[in-house]
């Protein structure tokens, strides 16, 4: 993969880290994995903020592929998509691979023999 492409795969992720860097959105995030479905109202108990600011907080992360919200009467059930997580995570790999390779070259320079 070229380097601009590298670089626009990367950046296509950044709505989903953006939603994730936010501590309340990270905490919703982590109720629902460990919960499963949930109502707003479920999820405010646990988050200490209003229903509108869960509300808000809910749809930026549907924006950002990582919820998705199930209509029954009035109530919606917000669950997570694993897509989204997963697509972080693949993401967070290669930019640890990258790193590696870099700490590598950096070591195998650091120990070259000047001599040689």
């Amino acid at each position: 993969m070229s380097r601009r492409a590298s670089s626009a795969a990367l950046a296509s992720g950044a709505p989903v880290f953006a939603a994730l860097g936010d501590e309340t959105r990270l905490r919703i995030v982590a109720q629902l994995c460990r919960g499963g479905p949930a109502s707003i109202a479920g999820l405010t108990e646990e988050s200490g903020v209003t229903r509108q600011a869960v509300a808000k907080h809910l749809h930026i992360l549907e924006d950002a592929g990582l919820v998705h919200a199930t209509r029954s009467g009035r109530e919606s059930s917000w669950r997570l998509l694993p897509g989204g997580l997963a697509d972080a995570r693949a993401r967070l790999d290669r930019i640890s691979e990258q790193w590696d390779a870099a700490l590598e070259r950096l070591r195998a320079f650091v120990e070259e023999d000047p001599k040689a």
